[in-house]
């Protein structure tokens, strides 16, 4: 580390005058326009964003292992000498070469497709290296597809470390890594922005250095040195965007004052339900925000399930009742819908005489407009839509409340942005804010990242809630889950089965969607409709996805995470979630909440796909509690300075790396550093702090550019 800090912490970094971050992906040689579609469907469109398009992994060339300790599973190196000279077998259009590798302790059988010419490199008697995934044929391992090294070769990549990126069909990690290292070459150096007392005082690599080590590490203490200062970064950024929105609100009178609605509290009499303690308590605290004089900005945090939606349709209510408007913005268009429909389903059973309109971007050119004119006449009351609620064409009459729900979802940005756009669409008015999530943080880490907003808690579940039964199984169990789910589907009900990937991928050895798909097909009976959903596909093909879903129309979806948040289906009962190894805790929490949201009995079957140490105590957390709060902190407690990569909590905040729970106690570093940076300079305009300031400009507008306003 001495030799790292001494050669980089003090660097003067080399600027190229060539300004080509901001150039598009095709800029770069051998990217045409066909490879930069592909990118493009990675959300990469600049040299810069490829540059911030971190690595998912690394793969680490590591010391050959005795044949005998092989494993099926995983990525492995073995060393030996082969027994006989490559043979070549016909199966139907594919030519197969064999051989077997033996060393002192065993034999391997080797095996590669359509590649021949390796006869002549396979001759008997060779000692070689290779190195593969082993697998279980015929109830022999095999290693299938492995590269060749003589020992030599091998040795001078032992201990190196390989980045694996996110791929898509059509883009491979090679092509990906190739274009990586040009886009590293060929860059505009970005001028050292950080204060050097910080980096001094915590030892923080140069920017550029960062940059180029986080994608190319020559072993893992260059890859933590790499990584610590983005993350650093990461949340400096972030905790000054948050500061400055709460100087904004800070003590901000709002014209908004309430009163209160003896209305709300027959309403809340007339629930088929009573509201937990926690609930009213929550409420409480709302009424008296939007009661009190002051501009609310309050963050609703608990758990899936605690009933968060009946605290804002309340509030929404209340707003209402007052002659002002009321918006809920919600990240997906289905749940937008969901949210539409059973709000008018409430008021329509407690004949409520309150407008409710829909805004969502799939809508027709004239549905908008006939709800932009709904909205700007007052003849809403409420309005429920995703991020089309901030587009400039939405104008407001009197928006008093905006709650956004799963805040997670959104960024510091749009939060602002929504502020901003209500003021200017309310004559200089100020709105009440309320946000609200179901991702258990544990509240010392809450108070920090949302440090603009006051906080309330639901820590209870309501009575009547079910508990999930939860079971942890390794591979082997799979035939008895799918029989399983064929049990439950025959009852009635539907399933979730999560993978962690979209498509196979060279390099990562895990579940994925595409393929999942196509093997239950053929385990399920033909009776049983399987779909999949993933991130990549179009707005309008997810959304009719999960609508035919929400509808009984499909009883499997085989998805990726992007069902976290987005759907309601009180008829699905089953979750399975394979690698769950691969996931954060606090994630696989909130893909549990999917399920048990009815009256069913539901179940979570979470497959361990992994032999490693700790894997089966981490997920026994899970197996034991339904309480996410307690998950959350267990999970920190066990979580090690190697657990960086594979296991994201918090991939929905605005950071590419850093995860609020591995990182937790450098965000609490950087939240006190920032805290004495602005006590100290308050508009960051010492000249020690003049860089700085001008990159959370930029910082700001990108995300701002990302809204399209």
């Amino acid at each position: 580390m001495q030799q790292l800090k001494n050669g980089w912490i003090g660097a003067v970094p080399f600027y190229r005058s060539k300004k080509m971050n901001q150039e598009p992906i095709t800029s770069l040689k051998g990217i045409g326009e066909k490879s930069g579609a592909l990118f493009r469907r990675l959300g990469v469109e600049t040299v810069e964003d490829l540059l911030h398009d971190y690595p998912r992994g690394y793969d680490a060339y590591e010391a050959p292992i005795p044949i005998g300790q092989v494993k099926e599973g995983g990525m492995v190196a073995v060393s030996g000498q082969l027994l006989k000279t490559a043979g070549v077998r016909r199966f139907k259009n594919m030519q197969i070469i064999v051989t077997t590798v033996k060393d002192l302790t065993g034999g391997l059988t080797l095996t590669w497709f359509n590649m021949p010419y390796l006869r002549t490199v396979l001759q008997m008697g060779k000692i070689l290296v290779f190195r593969g995934r082993v697998v279980r044929k015929n109830n022999r391992l095999t290693m299938e597809q492995p590269e060749i090294f003589t020992p030599e070769n091998y040795e001078a990549v032992m201990d190196s470390m390989q980045p694996i990126y996110a791929q898509t069909r059509g883009l491979g990690n090679k092509a990906i890594t190739k274009a990586v290292q040009q886009a590293l070459e060929q860059r505009q150096m970005e001028r050292e922005y950080l204060p050097s007392r910080l980096r001094e005082k915590y030892e923080l690599a140069e920017y550029n250095y960062a940059l180029e080590h986080i994608h190319f590490p020559s072993d893992q203490q260059e890859l933590l040195f790499a990584r610590k200062r983005l993350v650093f970064d990461e949340f400096l950024f972030f905790l000054l965007a948050v500061r400055r929105l709460k100087e904004k609100r800070e003590d901000q009178r709002s014209q908004f004052v309430m009163e209160h609605v003896t209305a709300l509290d027959e309403l809340q009499k007339s629930l088929p339900y009573s509201l937990t303690n926690a609930q009213q308590k929550v409420l409480s605290e709302v009424q008296k925000d939007l009661e009190g004089g002051l501009a609310m900005n309050r963050l609703i945090q608990g758990d899936v399930g605690s009933g968060k939606t009946i605290i804002a349709i309340m509030a929404l209510l209340q707003a209402a009742y007052n002659g002002f408007q009321g918006a809920l913005m919600v990240p997906t268009e289905v749940l937008a819908r969901q949210h539409y429909e059973s709000i008018r389903e409430l008021f329509a059973e407690q004949k409520i005489d309150k407008n409710v309109v829909l805004v969502t971007g799939s809508m027709t050119a004239k549905e908008k407009r006939i709800a932009y004119e709904k909205i700007a006449g007052h003849e809403a009351d409420i309005i429920v839509g995703t991020h089309a609620l901030i587009q400039e064409k939405v104008h407001y009459d009197k928006l008093a409340l905006v709650i956004t729900d799963e805040q997670h979802r959104f960024g510091v940005g749009q939060r602002e942005a929504l502020g901003e756009k209500s003021k200017e669409q309310s004559q200089g008015m100020q709105p009440h804010v309320l946000v609200m999530s179901a991702t258990p943080i544990p509240r010392t880490l809450a108070i920090i990242i949302y440090g603009d907003l006051d906080i309330s808690i639901i820590d209870e579940m309501p009575a009547n809630r079910r508990p999930i039964k939860n079971c942890v199984v390794d591979t082997a169990y799979r035939e008895k889950a799918y029989q399983f789910i064929t049990k439950e589907i025959a009852a009635g009900r539907q399933a979730y089965v999560i993978c962690p990937m979209v498509e196979e991928s060279e390099l990562i050895e895990a579940e994925n969607v595409l393929d999942y798909t196509k093997l239950l097909r053929q385990k399920l009976p033909d009776s049983i409709a399987v779909e999949y959903l993933h991130g990549k596909m179009k707005g309008r093909e997810k959304n009719k996805i999960m609508e035919r879903f929400a509808a009984g129309e499909i009883q499997v979806l085989v998805s990726t995470t992007v069902v976290e948040v987005g759907v309601n289906v009180p008829n699905a009962t089953v979750m399975m979630i394979e690698n769950a190894e691969r996931f954060g805790l606090a994630q696989l929490h909130q893909l549990r909440g999917r399920v048990g949201r009815g009256k069913y009995q539901s179940y979570c079957i979470m497959v361990n796909g992994s032999d490693h140490d700790g894997t089966q105590e981490r997920l026994d957390i899970l197996n034991k509690s339904n309480d996410g709060f307690f998950i959350a902190s267990e999970d920190l407690k066990l979580r090690g300075p190697g657990d960086i990569f594979g296991l994201r909590q918090s991939g929905d905040l605005e950071f590419k790396l850093a995860d609020i729970f591995t990182d937790a106690n450098l965000l609490k570093t950087v939240s006190e550093e920032v805290n004495q940076m602005l006590d100290e300079d308050p508009k960051l305009e010492t000249e020690d702090n003049r860089e700085l300031a001008r990159r959370l400009e930029v910082y700001l507008s990108r995300s701002y550019d990302k809204l399209n306003l």
